[in-house]
C-alpha cells in the first residue's frame, strides 16, 4: 500500500480504506458495480483522489471541487483553512448510507486535535466501521 498520508484525501476522508481503492476492491464488488451501473471494469479501482487528481467515474466530470481549491489554496487539508469547515463539507441525508461524506468534519477535526498520524493508525479505520456499522443512540451518539 502507499503512503496513508497521501492517501488521506484533502476533505478528510480515508482514500486507503475505501472499497474502491485498488488494494481493497475484490473482484466481486467490481463485478457488482459493473452489472449494476455498466462502468468498465478498469474504471471502478480506484488509486486515490490525490492520485488521480480527483478524477473517477462516481465524481463530476470536471473534478472534484473540494481537492480544487485545496490545491488553490496551497494546502494539503481542509482543516488547514482559515474557512474551515465551510459548505463544501457540509453533512447531507442524500447518500449518506452508500457514500461516507458526512465523516469528513468529524475526521478533519479529529486530525486537527491528534494528528495525521495518530488518526491514521489509530482511528480511521474504526472512525468508517462505526459510521456504516454503527447505531445512532439519540443524546449519545454513536452506540458502541
Amino acid at each position: 500500500m502507499k503512503n496513508k498520508k497521501t492517501l488521506t484525501a484533502p476533505c478528510g476522508l480515508d482514500c486507503f480504506n475505501c472499497e474502491l481503492y485498488e488494494d481493497n476492491l475484490t473482484t466481486d464488488f467490481a463485478e457488482f458495480i459493473h452489472s449494476k451501473l455498466g462502468i468498465p471494469k478498469e474504471d471502478i479501482v480506484c488509486k486515490g483522489c490525490r492520485q488521480q487528481d480527483g478524477k473517477h467515474y462516481h465524481i463530476p466530470s470536471d473534478g472534484c471541487a473540494t481537492l480544487n481549491c485545496v490545491k488553490e489554496r496551497g494546502l494539503e487539508l481542509c482543516c488547514e483553512c482559515n474557512d474551515f469547515p465551510c459548505a463544501l463539507l457540509a453533512p447531507i441525508a442524500d447518500k449518506a448510507a452508500q457514500y461516507p461524506h458526512n465523516m469528513k468534519v468529524h475526521n478533519l477535526c479529529r486530525i486537527k486535535n491528534v494528528g495525521l498520524d495518530r488518526w491514521i493508525e489509530e482511528e480511521a479505520g474504526e472512525i468508517r466501521r462505526k459510521y456504516f456499522k454503527g447505531e445512532f443512540v439519540v443524546g449519545k451518539g454513536q452506540a458502541d
